[in-house]
Parts: C-alpha cells; sequence; structure tokens
C-alpha cells in the first residue's frame, strides 16, 4: 500500500479563527500543520510551543513563509485589513491560498487579487464556511433540481449577541480601519455568499445600518474610542429573476450565539435552512402532503471546509468550493450596501 506525502501546511494569524483552520488540518488524513506565522511575537512564541513548531519554521512575517518552497499552501486568518496585501503576496510567490472573508477591504482591493490570478492561476479557496454545511448543500440540490419550482422569495437573519456586552473592548472588529465594516461585512458577507450559492446573484440593494455602542473601552491601558461601524444592517435586495430578498444582520441580538435562518418560497415548494449548535434543514413540497417535515440529508452532502480544501489541492474538489471571483462579487455587495445605507437609497450590485 502506498502511502502518501502529507500536505505541509502553514496558518498566517494566530487569532480566534486560526483555531477552527489548525483543528480542522489535525482532523484530516491529507495534511499537517507545518508553520505558523503571526506578528505577535509571544503569540508566535506560546502557540509555536503549544503546537510543537521547531522554532525554524515559525516565522514574524509572512512573505518569509510564503518563500518557503518546503509548504504546500498556506490558511490565511489575519484581521480583515491584512487579507489583502497577504494574498497578494502569496499570489506574486505562487503560494496557493485559502484566504478567510471577506477578502479585501474595497472592492477596489478585491478587483486587484481577481486580476492578478488571472496571471498567475494558482490553487486558491475562499473561506464561506457555511458552504460547507450539510443543510445548505442540499438545499441548493434541492432547489437545483427544481423542487421548489420558480423562486419568489429569500428572508434570511445571521444574529449573534456578543457585542451587547458593553464591557467588550474596541476590538479590530469595531474599527473600519481594521475591518472595513462591522456586522455587515463580518455576517452578512457569509449571508450574501449563501444567497448566491442557493439562489443566485444580487442586481440591487437598499440597507439601513446603524451603530447602537458608539464608544467601547481600549484594548491595552486607559480610555475610550469611537466605534465606527455598523453594529446592525438589515438589506432589502433584488435578486436574478426577480426574486425579492430580506437580510437581517446584527451582533446585537440579545441571546444568539452564532444562529442562521434563510427561508425560501418558490411557486412548488418552500425550505427553511437553520443554524445555531446544528445545521437542520426543513422542506414543504407540492407533491407531498403533512406541511413543513425534517429532511433527512444525504451523506454525499456532507463537507468538511480545510479537507475540502485539501482536496482541491490533490485535485478531487467537488466545484463548490468559493473562488476569488466569488469573494470579488461578494466585496462589490457589501460596498453596494455601504453607499446604499450612508446615501439612503438603492444602489447596483453589478
Amino acid at each position: 500500500m502506498v502511502h502518501m506525502k502529507k500536505l505541509k501546511i502553514g496558518v498566517i494569524g494566530l487569532g480566534g479563527i486560526a483555531n477552527f483552520h489548525i483543528g480542522g488540518i489535525e482532523q484530516s488524513p491529507d495534511a499537517e500543520l507545518w508553520a505558523i506565522c503571526d506578528v505577535n511575537e509571544k503569540a508566535l512564541a506560546e502557540r509555536g510551543d503549544a503546537l510543537r513548531i521547531p522554532e525554524e519554521r515559525r516565522y514574524a512575517k509572512h512573505e518569509d513563509m510564503l518563500q518557503n518552497k518546503e509548504l504546500d499552501a498556506v490558511m490565511i486568518g489575519t484581521p480583515n485589513f491584512n487579507h489583502f496585501q497577504v494574498a497578494f503576496d502569496a499570489i506574486q510567490y505562487g503560494m496557493p491560498f485559502a484566504l478567510e472573508k471577506p477578502i479585501a477591504m474595497n472592492t477596489k482591493e478585491a478587483e486587484i487579487l481577481r486580476e492578478e490570478l488571472g496571471k498567475s492561476p494558482i490553487p486558491h479557496m475562499v473561506c464561506f464556511t457555511y458552504r460547507y454545511k450539510a443543510a445548505a448543500r442540499y438545499a441548493r440540490q434541492l432547489i437545483r433540481e427544481g423542487k421548489l419550482g420558480r423562486i419568489h422569495h429569500v428572508y434570511s437573519q445571521y444574529l449573534q449577541g456578543w457585542a451587547i456586552n458593553e464591557e467588550v473592548p474596541l476590538v479590530w472588529r469595531f474599527s473600519k480601519e481594521l475591518s472595513g465594516s462591522g456586522a455587515l461585512g463580518d455576517l452578512g458577507s457569509h449571508i450574501l455568499d449563501l444567497h448566491r450559492f442557493l439562489v443566485g446573484e444580487t442586481e440591487k440593494v437598499i440597507g439601513h445600518a446603524d451603530t447602537i455602542i458608539r464608544e467601547r473601552s481600549l484594548p491595552r491601558g486607559e480610555g475610550t474610542g469611537e466605534v465606527d461601524v455598523d453594529d446592525f444592517c438589515h438589506v432589502l435586495a433584488k435578486l436574478e429573476g426577480g426574486i425579492s430578498s430580506s437580510m437581517e444582520i446584527s451582533r446585537f441580538a440579545y441571546g444568539r450565539g452564532n444562529y442562521q435562518r434563510i427561508e425560501i418560497y418558490g411557486s412548488k415548494g418552500s425550505l427553511v435552512y437553520s443554524l445555531e449548535e446544528n445545521d437542520t434543514l426543513e422542506v414543504n413540497f407540492a407533491d407531498e402532503e403533512g406541511g413543513f417535515r425534517s429532511a433527512d440529508i444525504p451523506e454525499a452532502c456532507r463537507a468538511e471546509q480545510m479537507q475540502s480544501f485539501f482536496n482541491l489541492l490533490l485535485g478531487k474538489a467537488d466545484g463548490l468550493d468559493a473562488t476569488i471571483e466569488d469573494g470579488y462579487i461578494n466585496q462589490r455587495t457589501l460596498d453596494a450596501i455601504i453607499e446604499s445605507f450612508e446615501q439612503e437609497r438603492w444602489v447596483s450590485a453589478k
């Protein structure tokens, strides 16, 4: 029996999302965590020791890691303001990568990444995590099989409650300079991608957003700083084919941890995808009696994000992974929503 060599993976950025990436690497039979990178020397030393990464494979600068020819790919999980530069450099060095969303701070940056990859294509993936939920994949399959008929409405929520605590300090997610936007880019980017994944493109949008807690204590030292991003964002949109949608996004939904719900209504059926602890799917079809029922999700719809990235690197992708093109379209829509709520008018997302 031939034992394949494991893919050597580097992780750039050791913040909260790194735990998810590293867990996925450790669970995979096809990959190993081989190198880590973070500008925080203390975090780099502590995590390096805990993960048993030799000191020569711990990097303070991502450029140094990207030039290591022994690496097969990197995971980019830095704060939003770094996404563009690290991904840009990965393309220049020809290093395959998985990139956290949103891919950039604005459409212009996203367009540059798209153009650079067009000149020098390399295997890559954008981490729109909820494409890997079995319930979402099965919903997509049912819609493509025509079980809902013509789609009329999509109603979506993505609600978290952590920011309601006034003691939470002014972390980077509350700064426009570091994050680009607030709840919209953090949570709304996922819902926008699921809308495309499930039913199609967004044509035009109008949004309402606001900041509930406008000042928070600074993470280091005394004093407070301004929160200059949205705490919530509600969006009406027209999707292709005349589909009408609404999206409710908030980090101020008391009692919610990581709650998603998408209801899709068509001419012959409807479905409800929801996620809290687990992802579930309810369906209601015209050719069945009894109203809404829980759907039995086929095993073939089950997927894991990191393993899907390794499958991509190994030439075994299923075609459902998000690309920089998807990330670009997502960023363009985010920017249209920001423009719409700043100017209080409908804005084209095309």
